[in-house]
Formats: structure tokens, sequence, C-alpha cells
């Protein structure tokens, strides 16, 4: 079985990109937060992946967190939304690393409990519904 007949990708980050959206961001940084995105993504069974992750660092001294991040990404029929605003762009990446697969761990296990079914009250003929109004003397 191939990952065509599976509807999953053999390379799910793809279809991600992470660029500089404005600033003085180097390209050691850059390639750094790139690694840490892709390695949160990087996992069996996702299904198809698209989207972007701006990296934008500010251009005064003065601020306390001019490293920031903000990114849409497509998990599936699902959209993944991560921000994060740090002081160094090592810190910056891990962060983004981190609330990324959290936000894709949510997304991807959040189908299998939802699709779960619980019983029906007893009002409605569940458990206990039609068995204890038979067995009840009296009636």
């Amino acid at each position: 079985m191939t990952p065509r007949d599976t509807g999953v990708q053999d390379t799910p980050t793809a279809a991600v990109r992470v660029r500089a959206a404005e600033g003085d961001v180097d390209e050691t940084s850059l390639a750094r937060i790139r690694a840490k995105v892709l390695a949160a993504l990087d996992r069996p069974g996702l299904p198809p992946l698209g989207g972007e992750v701006r990296i934008t660092r500010a251009a005064a001294r003065h601020t306390e967190q001019p490293w920031s991040a903000g990114g849409e990404i497509r998990v599936g029929a699902d959209l993944v939304v991560v921000h994060a605003q740090e002081a160094t762009a090592y810190r910056l990446a891990d962060r983004l690393h981190d609330r990324l697969r959290g936000q894709v761990e949510r997304v991807v296990h959040r189908g299998e409990t939802a699709r779960r079914t619980s019983a029906p009250p007893p009002w409605r003929g569940g458990p206990g519904g039609a068995q204890s109004a038979e067995a009840s003397p009296g009636s």
C-alpha cells in the first residue's frame, strides 16, 4: 500500500513554508526555526499538510521579546494557528516546536474522541431504562 492509497503524504512537511517576514532574520536562525517546525510536523499518519510560518524580528533594540512568529497550517481539514514571541531565535524555535506539536496532537486526537458514541439515557431506552420498567412490581 502506497501513501497515495492511504491519503497520507510520504513527506508531510513538503507543503509547509517557514519564511522571514520582516526584520533582520539571519539564515542560521531561520534554518534552526525551520528544522524545529518541520520536526514537530514529522510524524507518521498525519493527513496532508499545508501552510506557512512567518518569522519577524523587531528592529527596535529596546524590545524585550523582539523575535515573534505566527503561522497557519492546515492539517487535513483542520486549521492549526500558532503564535509565539521570545527574546532569542533559539527560544522561539523551541516555543514554536512545543506549541505546534501540542496543537497537531490535539487536532489528530480530537477526531478519535469526537466519534465515540455514548449510550442513550435511560428515558430513551438506554441501559437500565427498559429492564427496570419491566421488573418493577405493582404496575
